[in-house]
């Protein structure tokens, strides 16, 4: 009889628990039975692994064979297993030498005539291991990924049998250096191309500064989208935790990591898409929309044309910056920091206070629109803006605008004030906000008195606070004043038109 165990990992959610891959050889009828909860693609591995040995000149055990991915209680997908139990066959058929494995950890897809494959989450699984002290092999195709987790000792190759003259110490692998982080070339749009607008530009930078959530409301072709797309382009790139945290999980989706590295993510669901896709879900409770936004912008165009039930799962990730998937077999939670930039029009033609064209909708339409979008959703967005149409002449202008770069400096100034204090103003606790805005007792009592008159909830009020800190830092001023307060409250123009519609 003999055994033989190898450490591989198996990709949870954005953990990467580790999984032995036991095997046992014993006299008996020759067969393989895989024990330890394996799905079907785990299962399937008996044929891909067998084709690949024997294509690679190794002889399968013909022999009974007990297949063991422990723990037995932890669900095991895909065809990362396919490498570590092609090597535990070889280590208990005395193929392979059994001593270099014990520090070792592999992960792989193999294909029939034993070339290596890649397999998604292979980042997660990287850090695991260099937390660990293991030395991790993984397929050529993904071992820059890997490259990016510190101190990690790497090993890759094309073929199972590179691995094999390896561990038997005839050709050794040489050890995968990190490379150069790549540069993102993708050109961001510039503040400079939109005209006009300048309550936009100034909320843009307001939220760009401070992380909050803004609504656009406006008639169509009024540059709502267009507005949206240059938000990426005030904000500062990523730090390297933070790209690591969106690397990982454009990994675990099966998306380049490497893609964009540095850049803050921006995405852009249909209005068609289900709940699921937005907050996460599947068979293997896979991140949705609002954890690939994570740390950059989720968009939401055409905000009432999305689903009431879709959006209302927006609410608990918009306040708490994570969202957990819960299914039959596991429960994943992931972050969800990201800022939430939405869109509408006022009405369903479009029109609605247009001064350019007129509504054709009845005030019961209007109102069945806008109901839409709950009280409660509509409480958590920082920012609600109306974007009037654009008169063909302010087109023709020769006027220069602003360009990002330069707002982004100020943003980029704002910033470093409230990093000071320990965490973007949207992102203050309510206990911290008086010590951050520091109103005195006739400013603390005016603000009270006029957002009751305006019916806004406590929340709101939160709110507005964050926001008049926001326009603060914005001024390179330590204290709130009441001009800031004003401001950030006339920022809520959706809030005061519906209170004063009630």
């Amino acid at each position: 009889m003999a055994l033989a165990i190898l450490q591989s990992r198996a990709g949870v959610g954005l953990t990467a628990p580790r999984v032995c891959v036991e095997v046992h050889l014993s006299n008996g009828l020759p067969g393989l039975c895989i024990v330890g909860l394996p799905e079907t693609t785990v299962k399937e591995s008996r044929e891909r692994v067998r084709s690949a040995l024997l294509t690679s000149g190794f002889e399968f055990p013909a022999r009974r064979i007990t297949l063991n991915l422990a723990p037995a209680d932890l669900p095991k997908q895909g065809g990362r297993f396919d490498l570590p139990i092609a090597l535990a066959l070889l280590t208990a058929s005395g193929q392979l030498d059994a001593e270099p494995l014990s520090q070792i950890e592999c992960l792989g897809e193999l294909a029939l005539d034993g070339h290596l494959r890649p397999v998604r989450g292979v980042l997660p699984a990287a850090m695991a291991a260099a937390k660990a002290g293991h030395t991790l092999i993984v397929p050529t195709s993904n071992a820059r990924e890997a490259a990016l987790a510190p101190d990690l000792t790497l090993l890759a190759a094309d073929h199972l049998r590179q691995i094999v003259d390896h561990l038997n110490r005839r050709h050794p692998l040489p050890t995968v250096m990190p490379q150069p982080l790549p540069l993102a070339t993708t050109e961001l749009p510039d503040m400079a191309d939109v005209h006009g607008q300048p309550l936009a530009r100034r909320a843009l930078e307001i939220a760009a500064a401070g992380g909050h959530h803004l609504l656009m409301i406006g008639p169509p072709g009024a540059g709502k989208t267009m507005l949206a797309s240059r938000l990426p382009g005030l904000l500062p790139p990523l730090d390297i935790h933070e790209a690591l945290e969106v690397a990982a999980l454009r990994s675990i989706s099966g998306q380049p990591p490497l893609q964009q590295w540095g850049q803050r993510p921006f995405r852009a669901p249909h209005h068609t898409t289900t709940q699921a896709a937005l907050l996460g879900g599947g068979n293997r409770a896979d991140p949705g929309e609002i954890s690939l936004a994570h740390r950059g912008i989720l968009f939401l165009d055409e905000l009432p044309e999305f689903e009431r039930r879709v959006l209302e799962v927006l609410r608990e990730p918009l306040e708490s910056g994570h969202v957990v998937v819960s299914r039959v077999a596991h429960t994943q939670r992931y972050p969800a920091r990201c800022q939430l930039v939405a869109a509408m029009n006022p009405c369903p033609c479009g029109h609605h206070g247009d001064s350019l064209q007129r509504c054709r909708c009845t005030p019961h339409q209007i109102s069945r629109y806008r109901h839409h979008i709950s009280g409660p959703l509509l409480d958590r967005i920082d920012l609600q803006i109306q974007v009037p149409a654009l008169p063909l002449s302010a087109m023709n202008t020769t006027r220069t605008n602003e360009p990002s770069a330069t707002i982004k400096e100020r943003v980029m100034a704002a910033r470093q004030r409230q990093q000071q204090r320990g965490a973007l103003n949207a992102q203050l606790a309510p206990r911290l906000i008086d010590d951050a805005c520091r109103l005195d007792t006739h400013q603390r009592q005016w603000a009270t008195d006029t957002m009751t008159r305006l019916k806004l909830s406590a929340r709101a009020y939160h709110r507005v606070l964050r926001v008049a800190r926001t326009l603060a830092d914005l001024a390179g001023q330590d204290q709130v004043t009441q001009a800031h307060i004003i401001e950030a409250i006339g920022l809520r123009q959706w809030d005061r038109q519906t209170a004063a519609h009630n």
